[in-house]
Order: C-alpha cells, then sequence, then structure tokens
C-alpha cells in the first residue's frame, strides 16, 4: 500500500526517502496509468523535480521544509499557477497562464509540498460528472464505464488512482465532496471563508471554496490546515483562527450528539441509505447520542441552488469576452466579435447556465427567481442553525446513488443536477462538510457518508470523520 501522505512527508523530513524519489514515483504512477482514466491536463515533471531537489536540499542543510515536506499533490485547473496553463476546461481561455499564484498554492508549497500537475474539470467547474471539459471526460478509476463525479473529478481520480496523496478542488455546490463518493476518497467543503479564493477563477463567488481530497481523514486535516486561515487579498476570507484540526482526527465521539438528517437519507437509492444509517449505528456504538432530524427546509436546497449560482456565473463570466485574455474570434466589430468568441470559446453547460442566470436576474423576474432564492437560502441557514442547537454533527449521505455510468445523464440536465441533492444545502448556508468513503453499493462501487458542522466548526467535523473511518467496513482499493 503507499504511504500516506503524512508518512511520506515524515519520511522525507527524516531524510529515509528523498523528496525527489517520492515525486519521481508520482509521476512515473501518472505516466503510467493516467491514460486510461484522464485525471491530468497538464503534468509539470521537470519543475516538480527542480522543486523536490530544493527540498532533498533543505533537509540536508538540516532545515524543516514544512508538513508536508515532498508530498506530490495536483490542483485543479481553476487554481491559478504562476506560468503554467489554467483553462478551466475552457477553450475561452486557451493556453492562457497566470502571472501569479493561488494563495493555496502558495500555501501548500510553503508547507513542502511539490505540485506536479493540474487537473481534469468540468467547465468552469459547472457540471457533476467531468464530462463538460474541452479536454474530453475524465474515468473513475474504480470503474473506467463511470464518471468520477464532478466538478473536481480529475482531482479525485488522481488520489483514488494512486497518482497522488493529496490534490485541490474546488466545491461551489458538491464539487469536492460529490466525487469523492464516487472515486471512495475523503473530500472537504470548508467553512465559506476560512479558506482564501484568491487566484480561484470565480463560478458563484457566494458558494464557492477550495478545499482537499485524500486518501485519509488525517491527510485531509494536514493538507487544509496547510492552506486555510486569513487572507487579506480575499475580502470574503475569515479572520478567526483556524480550527485545531489535527489531534480532532482522533478524538472520537463520545459524548456527542449526532443529527441523522432524515431529508438526506430518505429518497436516496437504497444501498446509500443502507451505509448512511449503518454509519449512524456506527457512531452510536462508538459512544454517540444518535437521533433523527429533519430539516424540511432542505427540499427547496436544489432549486435556489440552481438560480442563484447561475446568477453568479453569468455576472462572473462576462470577463471572458475576447478582449483581455484567452480566445478572441474575429469578427467586423467588437460586439460582433465578443458575441462568436463566447459561442465558439464556451461549451454548452456553461452557455446553458449563463442564460439561465441571466434570465433570473434579469428586470420583471429578479423578484420573481433570484430574490425568492435568495430567501430559500436564508431558510435552509436557518433550518441548519435549529438542528445545530440540539446536534454537534449531522449526518447524511453525500450523494442520491454511487457512480453513474459515462454518458448517461449529458442528454438530460436536471437528472445531473440531481446529483447535488444531497450536497447543495452546506453550500448554501456556507458550514463545513465532508465525504468519507463508508462500504460499497452491490457493484462494488463507493458510497460516501456525509458529516457537516456549524460554521467554524471543523474540529467537531473531522472528530467524527475520523470515527467515520475507523468504523468503515473494508473497501477493495486501486
Amino acid at each position: 500500500m503507499s504511504p500516506t501522505a503524512l508518512e511520506l512527508a515524515a519520511a522525507v523530513r527524516t531524510a529515509e526517502r528523498s523528496a525527489r524519489d517520492a515525486v519521481a514515483a508520482s509521476i512515473e504512477a501518472i505516466a503510467a496509468g493516467d491514460g486510461a482514466i484522464h485525471a491530468f491536463v497538464e503534468v509539470l515533471a521537470d519543475r516538480a523535480l527542480a522543486r523536490a531537489e530544493q527540498i532533498d536540499a533543505a533537509v540536508a542543510a538540516g532545515s524543516d521544509p514544512g508538513p508536508l515536506a515532498g508530498v506530490p499533490v495536483a490542483l485543479k485547473d481553476n487554481l491559478c499557477t504562476r506560468g503554467v496553463p489554467t483553462t478551466c476546461a475552457s477553450r475561452i481561455l486557451g493556453t492562457w497562464c497566470p502571472p501569479y499564484d493561488a494563495t493555496v498554492v502558495e500555501r501548500l508549497e510553503r508547507a513542502g509540498a511539490v505540485v506536479v500537475g493540474k487537473t481534469n474539470m468540468d467547465e468552469f467547474a459547472m457540471g457533476s460528472s467531468t464530462e463538460n471539459s474541452c479536454f474530453g471526460p475524465t474515468r473513475n478509476p474504480r470503474d473506467h464505464a463511470r464518471v468520477p463525479g464532478g466538478s473536481s473529478g480529475g482531482s479525485a481520480a488522481a488520489v483514488a488512482a494512486g497518482f497522488v496523496p493529496l490534490a485541490l478542488g474546488s466545491d461551489t455546490g458538491g464539487s469536492i465532496r460529490q466525487p469523492a463518493a464516487f472515486c471512495g476518497v475523503v473530500g472537504v467543503k470548508p467553512t465559506y471563508g476560512l479558506v482564501s479564493r484568491y487566484g480561484l477563477v470565480a463560478f458563484a463567488s457566494s458558494l464557492d471554496q477550495i478545499g482537499p481530497f485524500a486518501a485519509t481523514v488525517a491527510d485531509a486535516a494536514a493538507a487544509l490546515a496547510a492552506i486555510a486561515g486569513h487572507d487579506e487579498r480575499d475580502s470574503t476570507s475569515l479572520s478567526d483562527p483556524v480550527p485545531e484540526l489535527a489531534a480532532a482526527v482522533g478524538r472520537g465521539v463520545l459524548g456527542r450528539r449526532i443529527g441523522v438528517v432524515k431529508e438526506l437519507v430518505d429518497g436516496v437509492d437504497r444501498p446509500v441509505a443502507a451505509r448512511a444509517r449503518e454509519a449512524a449505528e456506527a457512531m452510536a456504538a462508538a459512544g454517540a447520542t444518535v437521533e433523527e432530524v429533519s430539516i424540511p427546509q432542505l427540499r427547496y436546497g436544489l432549486a435556489a441552488y440552481y438560480l442563484l449560482a447561475p446568477a453568479e456565473a453569468s455576472s462572473n463570466l462576462a470577463r471572458f469576452d475576447g478582449v483581455r485574455y484567452g480566445l478572441r474570434v474575429d469578427a467586423p466589430d467588437a460586439s460582433a466579435m465578443n458575441v462568436a468568441t463566447r459561442t465558439e470559446g464556451f461549451g454548452a453547460e456553461v452557455k446553458r447556465r449563463i442564460m439561465l442566470g441571466t434570465y433570473a436576474l434579469s428586470a420583471g423576474y429578479y423578484d420573481a427567481y433570484y430574490a425568492r432564492a435568495q430567501r430559500v437560502r436564508t431558510l435552509v441557514a436557518q433550518g441548519f442553525g435549529r438542528a445545530f442547537a440540539t446536534f454537534d454533527a449531522l449526518l447524511g449521505a453525500t450523494t442520491p446513488t454511487t457512480a453513474f455510468a459515462l454518458a448517461e445523464r449529458t442528454e438530460n440536465p436536471l437528472a445531473m443536477y440531481l446529483s447535488d441533492t444531497c450536497t447543495v444545502p452546506a453550500s448554501l448556508a456556507g458550514i463545513p462538510a465532508i465525504s468519507v468513503p463508508f462500504g460499497a453499493d452491490p457493484a462494488g462501487l463507493p458510497v460516501g457518508v456525509q458529516v457537516m458542522a456549524p460554521a467554524l466548526g471543523e474540529s467537531t467535523l473531522f472528530a467524527v470523520a475520523g470515527a467515520l473511518e475507523r468504523a468503515a467496513p473494508p473497501e477493495r482499493r486501486p
């Protein structure tokens, strides 16, 4: 079995293993296996090996390169990386290379991690299957005929396939948690504002959050600790101290109060619901008080999300106009050039959401759609607030199904959107949530169980997640 990120970092920091060896092994694994999966859109072999050699030199000189020393990490291709194409899997950005690093990239490298490549995604993070990419789809490492989830499917697949121990994705309505569940890895959406969004190409700014994928809960906690914290370059960044994470993983749930959310268990596929209920029973056996709780407002979350997120996207994506950077399609005048560029540069799903969002914001419809969706968002947050007055954490399914087949839902947008039913509510409320692998369905496909905690309750989140991981039934790995 491959070492965890923490095991690998410990070996590098003590010179038991070189960072160069660890990074070279990752690059070799990608070269050998990614042709069948297509998790990566760019592999930065030379750059990564050079960085690894710097880390080894620091260790040899007696310096500590950081808690993630020598750990190979992959980045979703909507995270700006200086001098490296950052395309958001869209033709409209072409080979645009940002002149700066995202804050999370800076912080990962400061912690000693080594970026080995950029991963595939749904275009501008709009999708639930990583099929809406100008680079083509990514395949699930557990079953190549199935999707890895989305929109951060490339990052989830990279960890699930063993190419890297850690990867970063972005989560707007479930884009970390849903692919984590489909691929059988851990995926974390932090409290809104805990992790800086500076350098993240925006989809829906009031919802987007960056978070880690990992093979273990402890590795996810280490990655989140490395990237979290206030950033003056992000106006939505919280100034609160980063919650304690590492020790929380092993703390257990004795005396905790955990609510099983009826709306996130009822209505999902039977094998998924069964695993969620088994997870609840495991938490009770571990010493928690476990009871069912209903938050009826969650039923309206998906409809509200698919008005709010497209509305913000229609504004954020207006900057891609053929004038400042990326693709430009020549035309007789500026207006025609703008239309031609956006027509050719954006894919079908992005166009669909821009039109939906623009309609929701238009005169005569703003109050009927966007304003009403904002009120529903408030009701969802209030529903969570009432539940957290009784419970320390909440539990439910991460997804309504296990991974579905490639092309199964591409012609049915509504069916695709329903993949986000269980993840959207935590995004609307801005609370932290984590997906932890917990067994499989009868076909052997991974099932994810979702834990949610109050805002800045990541310590509780990771305590419950760690207990779930220890109680999870064994599952075969690729």
